[in-house]
Order: C-alpha cells, then structure tokens, then sequence
C-alpha cells in the first residue's frame, strides 16, 4: 500500500483518538507526512513487514511495532528495526548494492525499443 496514503489515514486516526504505528520502508515518505510512531524496515518496498515466509522475523518486527506503540512519548517517533535484508549471505551483500541495476543495457534498450514499436502500432507487447 502507498506510504503516503497509509500515513495520511495514520495522522486521521490519530486525531480522533485511535494510536497508530506505521510499519514501512520508505523513510522520507513518512516522516514528511508527520505521522506520531513510525518503525522504519530498511527493506525492499513491498516488504516492511518481513521476508516471505520467515514468521519469526514477522513476528518479531510486529513485536517491535507494538513495543513502538507503548513506549513512544514524543510525537513523530521513528524507531529503526535492526533487521538487515541481506541478499547474499555469503558476502553479506545489501539489497540496496542491487536495487534498480541495470546489468545488459543492450536487452534493456531492446525490449525498449520493441515496447514503442508495438505501441506505435496499437499492438501489445511481447513479454
């Protein structure tokens, strides 16, 4: 879901009384918006709330989250969960060293190139 959108119905449920903690990836986002409690996961976007199929990270992430609501006393709390997304274990490499790598510029212009022919004609795609 949209960390804006998720932030503005935070601020909105904040002000009629109703606790929030937004759990989410995306930093700026939230904290521009102002909501009270915010648990940010340096993750990929679409993951803040864990890996696929890892319940104990979930858990604990949620956990995190609440303890967040109970503890923060101040207004625009950020909490930074220590979870580390790591892609490659071996060489603990980071997912940010591979987030939006291009790798073959060459296909990558191909496929380009292809998708503003079809759609000059009107066709779809190949994929």
């Amino acid at each position: 879901m949209c960390h804006q959108s998720v932030s503005l119905v935070a601020r909105h449920l904040e002000a009629a009384g109703i606790p929030t903690v937004v759990v989410g990836s995306a930093r700026d986002i939230v904290e521009t918006c102002g909501v009270p409690r915010f648990l940010f996961v340096d993750y990929p976007l679409g993951n803040p709330c864990g890996r696929p199929w890892a319940p104990a990270e979930q858990k604990g992430l949620f956990a995190q989250a609440l303890r967040l609501l109970e503890r923060a006393y101040g207004p625009r709390t950020t909490v930074q969960a220590p979870e580390r997304w790591v892609e490659d274990p071996a060489a603990d490499r980071h997912w940010r060293e591979n987030f939006m790598a291009i790798r073959d510029r060459k296909a990558l212009a191909e496929a380009g190139a292809a998708r503003r022919a079809a759609q000059a004609t009107g066709e779809k795609p190949v994929r």
